[in-house]
């Protein structure tokens, strides 16, 4: 199906909201090597279509909240904390951590499970793991449904870390270069790198959660308490922010344009594109070039959202994108 769609809710019908709460009915962890614990979880039906989400980050984690956007009479989810994150041990680990490491844990607990093929659904940088999971196994993947669609591209990174998403937040971009001497700004992303992994404990903590309430500050097309919250604590910040900047730095360990190059590899795979407009974190040019190189997927551009899978406009695409293929 090639599909493009600006979406305007307000001639929409209702919008869609998450299914209720639910609670895992098997959880594990799994030994991936090199010292990585890795933690995993299944929800909804055992007899169900099977599904893997991705989180974002990367470091982030996953959320009880993410457990809620299947359906879940008529799905089996797998959901799990990427290396280094959440409730994946060793916490805030950046050895052994690059995304191929995560593209060989998503495929350890596939044949863990027994599962041939299946949904897989990725967010900002779910999204990017969603695609290079896709692109390297094809032939597990039954439908894919990806959200503020981030490729690691080195444009990409500078635009939100070093000049462009700073204009549209100036206030906040102060908080976030203020951890850096003026000196260094340079280069922000190799100012904060050698911060977060250095022996200054005080500075380490500053630098994440500076770097992390940058993000959470500026995900949302109106600011959330919610969201700053999270992102302003210690822990998840040490995490998110030293995982996160250990994969920009690196490019998300892809070449130049590989997603977008590798793109049809995901001929024959059905899929659905959900980007907001006003996404200052992945801006809608990259969505827009993966709609131009995947022109089978449906494309949703959202016209009234930012960058959260939360904002309503997007979650009712989401919502709608994982019934549809529950199918």
């Amino acid at each position: 199906m090639n599909s493009t769609r600006s979406d305007s809710t307000a001639a929409d019908p209702p919008l869609r909201q998450l299914y209720p709460s639910i609670e895992p009915f098997r959880t594990g962890v799994l030994d991936v090597g090199e010292g990585h614990q890795v933690y995993w979880e299944l929800c909804g039906n055992p007899g169900g279509k099977p599904a893997v989400f991705l989180h974002g980050g990367p470091g982030s984690g996953c959320r009880a909240d993410h457990r809620r956007l299947f359906d879940p009479d008529r799905y089996c989810v797998l959901l799990f904390d990427q290396r280094g994150c959440g409730r994946s041990t060793p916490h805030a680990c950046i050895e052994a951590n690059t995304t191929w490491h995560l593209v060989s844990d998503i495929e350890k607990l596939r044949a863990q499970l027994g599962v041939q093929e299946w949904l897989v659904f990725g967010g900002s940088w779910g999204s990017t793991l969603a695609l290079a999971y896709a692109q390297a196994h094809p032939e597990r993947v039954c439908a894919l449904v990806v959200r503020g669609i981030f490729t690691a591209r080195r444009e990409e990174l500078l635009w939100y870390y070093q000049e462009g998403a700073s204009w549209m937040f100036p206030d906040e971009w102060e908080h976030f270069v203020a951890p850096i001497p003026p000196q260094e700004r340079h280069d922000l992303m190799a100012a904060y790198h050698r911060r977060l992994t250095g022996t200054d404990e005080k500075a380490r903590i500053e630098a994440a959660v500076a770097w992390s309430r940058w993000e959470g500050r500026t995900i949302t097309l109106l600011p959330d308490a919610s969201v700053d919250a999270t992102h302003s604590d210690p822990h998840y910040a040490l995490a998110f922010s030293r995982i996160e900047n250990h994969y920009f730095v690196n490019n998300g360990f892809l070449a130049d344009q590989q997603l977008l190059r590798g793109a049809d590899k995901l001929h024959g795979i059905p899929g659905v594109i959900v980007q907001g407009r006003y996404d200052m974190a992945t801006p809608a040019k990259t969505a827009w070039e993966l709609h131009k190189a995947w022109p089978e997927a449906e494309f949703h551009l959202v016209n009234d959202a930012g960058h959260a899978f939360s904002e309503p406009g997007i979650l009712d695409r989401l919502i709608r994108s994982t019934d549809r293929f529950a199918s």
